[in-house]
């Protein structure tokens, strides 16, 4: 599997978990019915997944993470 790939699928899976708890969450303890649910877990979804990107260098294609919390950008192995 490609880096680009792993890339791909580290942030799918990472958005995933966060949509499926918060959109748990918000139907669960909010008011909020409809369409209003599912947006509100895209949007937090959306912001608090980790970024995950696949970079071409001098040594190679390396695969590198950014989240909201942690400093700084991480490569991963």
């Amino acid at each position: 599997m490609g880096k680009k790939t792993k890339a791909f699928v580290y942030q799918l899976i990472s958005f995933a978990i966060l949509f499926i708890a918060v959109r748990y969450l918000v139907g669960a303890f909010t008011t909020l019915k409809g369409l209003w649910v599912p947006l509100i877990a895209f949007v937090v979804g959306t912001v608090l997944a980790p970024k995950f990107q696949a970079v071409r260098t001098k040594d190679g294609e390396k695969l590198f993470m950014k989240w909201i919390f942690l400093k700084g950008i991480r490569e991963l192995k």
